[in-house]
């Protein structure tokens, strides 16, 4: 399942979610238009490691953010390892992988669009902490 997010594409693997398509479509559609905060979807989450990153990632509040070396800790495991489970979330924004930047900067993002659409769903949310990108 595919959203213009910005002016980007924005997939969504909707088999990692147990409501129907037009549920999903109704509340992503929400969150993106800045009408909804909270999602009411429920995710299946993915055996192993970047199952226990997403369950993090879901933790966090909108409008904040945590560090890739955060979440690293609460999992006992290693930043970089973190930023890879991140990569491989399928259920942007649901699972708001965005929400996780580096100590010194945006870090990346794995969806079309790249660092500029983390950029901007940040923004939507009014993150407290969105690091400007280091040269």
């Amino acid at each position: 399942m595919e959203f213009d997010a910005f002016g980007y594409p924005l997939s969504l693997d909707e088999s990692r979610v147990e409501e129907s398509g037009r549920d999903v479509r109704s509340e992503v559609r929400a969150y993106l238009d800045g009408e909804r905060e909270v999602f009411d979807l429920t995710v299946d989450y993915p055996e192993g490691f970047v199952g226990d990153v997403m369950r993090v990632m879901t933790s966090i509040p909108y409008g904040e953010t945590m560090t890739y070396g955060e979440v690293a800790a609460e999992l006992d495991s290693a930043a970089v390892a973190v930023g890879q489970a991140c990569g491989k979330n399928p259920v942007p924004p649901v699972v708001p992988c965005h929400r996780v930047v580096a100590a010194d900067g945006l870090g990346g993002y794995s969806g079309e669009g790249g660092v500029e659409l983390k950029r901007r769903l940040l923004e939507l949310e009014g993150a407290g902490r969105v690091p400007q990108r280091k040269l």
